[in-house]
């Protein structure tokens, strides 16, 4: 997935309260929900004048200076650096075809897809620090979508969000109960976004994860997932 393709997954699976684009720069107005709504990013034909008009834009709505840099941008990141900004939270994309995770049939009770979300999956997601701005997020998000909450022993156990984009899947908002993590809860909560996306007839299913995050990067390559990349946040400190 280059660049474009994978910008357009995330912002259509994990949209901004609100875009403004101004030529090549595209302006995320993001309430509190994270860098992943609030980051800008520029496409071809930047120049330094629109790193200039982010900057201001942002400030101008509270935002820290802050870009997500993609796949094949080496010459924005090199003028972010000179400029001061540091590197924050790479991230890393784990993709993989839809029926690769949807070879076993879940166990009855063992996750169950549903929106609105339920009471129960806030709470989980909030423990978490997935709170009210992300779950409004997932709120917006115009196309098929689904809150996932997984079961163990009759309990909750965790909670995901799934939602499709074209023939892609995007999974956003895992969390598993710290009660049940080493128990495989994880592996489970992704076969069931698999299966809601194989219904929606989605060919892929990917997920994002920070690269400091190594208990869900070796989860998704347990699940013989493929590393396929990713990107990373410049921010002006």
């Amino acid at each position: 997935m280059d660049g474009a393709g994978l910008l357009q997954l995330i912002d259509a699976t994990w949209p901004a309260a609100r875009f403004e684009q101004r030529g090549p720069l595209l302006l995320r107005h993001g309430q509190r929900g994270g860098n992943r709504v609030s980051a800008a990013t520029l496409s071809d034909g930047w120049s330094e004048a629109d790193i200039d008009l982010a900057e201001g834009a942002q400030a101008k709505i509270g935002q820290p200076a802050l870009f997500m840099v993609l796949p094949g941008q080496e010459d924005l990141d090199a003028a972010l650096v000179s400029r001061g900004y540091a590197l924050h939270e790479p991230v890393a994309l784990w993709t993989c075809p839809v029926e690769l995770l949807t070879d076993l049939a879940i166990p009855r009770v063992t996750i169950f897809a549903h929106w609105e979300p339920l009471a129960i999956t806030c709470e989980i997601w909030a423990i978490g620090g997935i709170g009210p701005e992300r779950v409004a997020i997932m709120g917006r998000v115009p196309g098929p979508k689904a809150a996932l909450l997984a079961r163990r022993n009759d309990q909750p156990a965790g909670a995901g969000f799934v939602a499709c984009n074209g023939n892609s899947a995007m999974v956003h908002a895992v969390e598993i109960c710290l009660a049940h993590r080493r128990h495989g809860m994880g592996a489970w909560l992704m076969r069931g976004a698999a299966h809601w996306a194989a219904a929606q007839g989605a060919q892929r299913l990917t997920v994002l994860c920070t690269r400091a995050n190594t208990a869900a990067n070796a989860l998704y390559a347990s699940l013989d997932m493929a590393s396929a990349g990713g990107y990373h946040y410049r921010i002006r400190r």
